[in-house]
């Protein structure tokens, strides 16, 4: 049993945490560690100045009573008790802590000694100081300043150990990191290092799309980017190609040809979709008239640009060697006169005999089919016996005017004759002959121009029109041979014509002298 002894009145002691083993010698312990202990020595003024901490080959005075109680238990009881003081020391609100709360005196008891762990910054470099100059960097209460390379940072710039034996703040240096840029529509970007500082990014767009804006950003010191994300524009008109279409020649009789082809289809090199297809021209399938026909095809896409092309259409038509028509003569063709399958038909006028072929085709060869057409003067053939032979002679070719007088010095037959011979242009464009028949017979004469008629051919003219023989009459009889109109007294040229021009063939007449280019004053 160890000796017990009293501490003096003026003393009282504070532990700040038990150290209950060392062992009592000469009147005092001696303790194997650091003995943290305050001794306060009480004044007149009730207060305890602080005595001095002895190291464990000091001498203290005799410790306390409760002390001395304490080092009577047994080992298991001891160390119940360390268990109690160590858990219940430091409870919130009790005033005590396991480390105590005056971080002075744990400087002053670990002076010099690492408290927090080493500083280590990657990617950037670290100063400390202590507030008394201790030697260890990472001694309690030491402070350091963080500095991190370029594109790097440190959430704190200082951090200070703490009594927790950890530092105030994490000090690891961090790559800078700008925000994640958005994808532009219609394209992207590619950067040499992510989002990371001085990162570059190059910003592209998908074919058929122009980049607008900035072409490449930065990630910046700031943690933003240099530059705004750009856009992608269609201005990329779409692409057609139109169809090669050959030469076409018209068909026989025909100055067209029916043309053919594929529509086109456009390409849009951006998205692919097509919003028109116009084409400038006639549609495929159409019959497209001789010569050289320009085409085009024109195609939008959704942003409005346009693409075009372009192409011809070339109809050829076979032709023969241009006619003309004959002397004396008209030619009437349908087509276009001399183009592959044309027919050109011949007639005379009044008067003259067609001689040659009729009607002429142009052929694939480029060669009118028949012989050459010859339109030869009529020849009046007076020596028939029957007036109906002679009248034949005149169908479908002339119409006859008949003047018939009893005499030669008939009042109404000179005056009509002189009135016709200044009207002879006209009588000539109106296929119109004239027959004359003065006297009685057997004294009667006939004449046609200068051809004179044998009475009796005279006689039955006048039978078989049943023209008086001692009066003045005349007859018009059309090319047909049907007795048209008789006048009992002379008329003028005018009157005549223009009851000829009211006949239904005349019309057909006068349309083809006037493109033949005949015309009479008269």
């Amino acid at each position: 049993m160890l000796e017990s002894h009293k501490t003096p009145q003026n003393w009282q002691v504070t532990h700040r945490s038990a150290r209950l083993f060392g062992e009592y010698q000469d009147g005092g312990w001696r303790l194997p560690f650091w003995w943290p202990m305050t001794w306060k020595r009480r004044n007149a003024l009730g207060s305890f100045p602080a005595g001095d901490l002895r190291t464990s080959r000091s001498v203290f005075p005799p410790p306390p009573p409760v002390l001395v109680s304490l080092l009577s238990m047994d080992v298991r009881s001891l160390l119940l008790l360390c268990v109690h003081i160590c858990f219940c020391s430091a409870y919130e609100g009790s005033g005590q802590h396991a480390y105590g709360d005056d971080e002075e005196w744990y400087s002053h008891a670990f002076k010099g000694a690492a408290w927090c762990a080493p500083i280590k910054v990657k990617h950037g470099d670290v100063s400390c100081w202590t507030p008394r100059g201790q030697q260890s960097k990472s001694a309690m209460g030491a402070r350091c300043k963080i500095r991190c390379k370029q594109g790097y940072e440190s959430q704190s710039s200082e951090v200070v150990c703490m009594a927790s034996k950890h530092w105030s703040s994490s000090y690891a240096c961090q790559e800078i990191r700008c925000p994640k840029m958005s994808m532009p529509t219609d394209g992207g970007y590619k950067c040499s290092d992510g989002s990371y500082y001085n990162s570059r990014c190059e910003f592209f767009c998908s074919p058929g799309f122009t980049l607008k804006g900035p072409k490449t950003a930065t990630c910046q010191y700031n943690k933003a980017w240099s530059a705004a994300v750009p856009t992608c524009v269609d201005e990329d008109p779409p692409k057609i190609k139109c169809p090669h279409v050959k030469d076409k020649w018209a068909e026989p009789g025909k100055l067209t040809a029916r043309v053919t082809w594929d529509t086109p289809e456009g390409v849009d090199t951006a998205d692919g979709i097509l919003t028109d297809v116009i084409l400038k021209g006639k549609a495929p399938k159409s019959d497209f008239p001789e010569g050289l026909h320009k085409m085009s095809y024109t195609v939008s896409d959704r942003a409005g640009n346009k693409g075009s092309c372009r192409f011809t259409v070339r109809v050829r038509v076979r032709r023969c060697s241009p006619l003309s028509p004959p002397d004396n003569g008209y030619m009437k063709c349908d087509s276009d006169g001399d183009n592959y399958g044309a027919t050109c038909q011949f007639s005379c006028t009044g008067g003259a005999d067609l001689q040659g072929s009729a009607a002429r085709v142009c052929q694939y060869g480029l060669t009118w089919s028949g012989s050459d057409t010859n339109c030869a003067p009529m020849n009046i053939n007076v020596g028939v016996r029957r007036a109906s032979a002679l009248l034949d002679q005149f169908y479908e070719k002339r119409r006859l005017l008949i003047i018939s007088a009893p005499t030669a010095a008939n009042h109404n037959y000179r005056f009509q004759m002189t009135n016709l011979q200044h009207a002879q242009c006209g009588l000539d464009l109106r296929h119109m002959t004239v027959i004359e028949l003065v006297g009685n017979f057997p004294a009667q004469i006939g004449r046609i121009r200068h051809r004179l008629l044998p009475p009796m051919l005279a006689l039955q003219l006048r039978l078989l029109l049943q023209i008086p023989q001692r009066s003045f009459q005349m007859v018009l009889v059309d090319k047909q041979g049907t007795d048209k109109q008789r006048y009992p007294f002379p008329i003028t040229a005018a009157e005549l014509f223009t009851t000829v021009d009211a006949f239904p063939l005349r019309k057909d007449e006068m349309a083809m002298q006037q493109a033949a280019g005949q015309t009479c004053q008269s």
